[in-house]
């Protein structure tokens, strides 16, 4: 059995990461919980709309077609972030081939499957698991439609730019992703006398619009709420070194410390010699790094001044770790092979046992425990209603297990997020709160 392992790795050596690491992932599924933002999500499904209070609603629309389909078990949830995040390794190893020779794609498709990223998209519902698989897509398409001029790719690659807005507002970067490509490359420069890309970018427009409508409709309180608010915090922190060292932290969990660090030097290179020599690199690379830069180099300068979140470079790899690709050595590949194999095993450990317990409310632990509490309490005293004003996380998760409706914070005027869309005016509902 052993021997046939190793004659069917050597033959496959790619497929054989795949499979090593999806399995593992396969098999931390039964062992994760749900969410709050799981639970979240799903509430989306379950109100289907053209957007939501703080992203589009592709995650929700994923995680309704599953759940009608297989019903609203926490397994079918996690299901569905493990099946998308799944095609999008396929769509990766695509575009991989179209960049790297075969033992460079090994390196990209390692350096992915091995990665808290991945695992991360495969166990927790967040609008980042359609935006990787869209944002895949788009460049594979826009590779397609680019350097082997086939027009049809021109439309797909629209398509897809805008079904990964309708996933999160990040994808905003692809058309100026595209946009920058075509401006600094002397060979494809001509493309923008050319229809094409102005046809995506038009198809782009057209798939987004529900978006658009939505804002439209709700005074723009979702483009306000990502965009004026997060500028408002900004202003509030300031400079703080212990804001980049938890934002380097993080991402160095992500990708693991070889990797992160490796892209921060090659995106420094990078600049300094457009910056400094006016030098551009070869087309292709230009075309990954237009998709890579501005992402994850405009997240690391905002990163000393503002909390970023763990999630928000993740498109950036997509393109990010094809370019590193090129340059990885392949000494370091057993390390990083190594690490993954022990950091997966302690998550596993951690998922099964809460040896560590989360100081946070962000934590797949407890949550149908408290749920059948709330359900004796509820059975053993006469209440109206029942409300948590913890942001959303408390009500999201009742509302999955009670199948009854709870209340956000907008109870207490407060910001309940989606909530707040769903019930308005709560006025009819009188309460008193007591807090200690």
């Amino acid at each position: 059995m052993k021997q046939s392992l190793s004659i069917f790795y050597k033959q496959y050596p790619t497929l054989g990461v795949v499979l090593l690491f999806q399995a593992i992932r396969l098999g931390l599924l039964p062992l994760m919980g749900l969410m709050p933002q799981d639970a979240y999500y799903y509430m989306y499904g379950q109100h289907l709309d053209w957007s939501y209070f703080d992203h589009p609603g592709m995650v929700g629309y994923m995680l309704r077609a599953f759940t009608d389909a297989l019903g609203a078990h926490v397994w079918v949830v996690k299901m569905a972030d493990f099946t998308l995040s799944s095609l999008s390794l396929w769509v990766f190893y695509s575009l991989c081939t179209r960049f790297l020779s075969p033992p460079r794609t090994f390196v990209a498709m390692l350096l992915l499957c091995s990665s808290v990223l991945l695992s991360m998209l495969s166990l927790n519902s967040t609008p980042d698991v359609p935006l990787f698989l869209f944002w895949a897509l788009s460049l594979w398409s826009l590779e397609k439609a680019i350097f082997k001029q086939k027009w049809v790719f021109w439309i797909l690659g629209g398509l897809f730019m805008g079904l990964a807005f309708n996933s999160k507002y990040t994808a905003v970067l692809l058309p100026f992703g595209l946009m920058l490509f075509l401006l600094f490359s002397k060979k494809q420069r001509v493309q923008l006398l050319s229809p094409w890309p102005w046809l995506a970018l038009g198809v782009f427009v057209a798939v987004s619009y529900p978006v658009y409508y939505w804002n439209a409709e709700n005074d723009f309180i979702s483009f306000a709420f990502q965009s004026t608010e997060r500028s408002k915090s900004v202003n509030d922190f300031g400079f703080s070194p212990k804001l980049l060292g938890g934002f380097l932290a993080t991402q160095m969990a992500l990708v693991f410390p070889v990797a992160f660090i490796s892209l921060c030097i090659l995106a420094g290179k990078y600049v300094w010699r457009i910056v400094r020599h006016w030098k551009f690199p070869s087309d292709k690379t230009l075309f990954l790094g237009a998709f890579f830069l501005p992402t994850f180099l405009g997240f690391l300068l905002l990163s000393p001044f503002y909390w970023i979140k763990i999630n928000w470079l993740v498109p950036s790899y997509v393109s990010g770790l094809i370019l590193l690709a090129y340059f990885f050595k392949r000494k370091w590949l057993k390390s990083q092979l190594i690490i993954a194999l022990v950091i997966h095993a302690l998550i596993a450990v951690e998922l099964a046992t809460y040896v560590v317990p989360i100081r946070s409310d962000d934590t797949w632990w407890g949550w149908e425990e408290l749920s059948a509490e709330v359900s004796k309490l509820e059975a053993s005293e006469t209440y109206d209603f029942i409300f948590s004003a913890d942001n959303y996380k408390t009500a999201a998760v009742l509302r999955f297990y009670q199948h009854e409706r709870v209340y956000s914070a907008n109870v207490i005027g407060d910001n309940g997020l989606q909530f707040g869309i769903l019930n308005p005016d709560l006025h009819f509902l009188a309460c008193l709160l007591y807090t200690s």
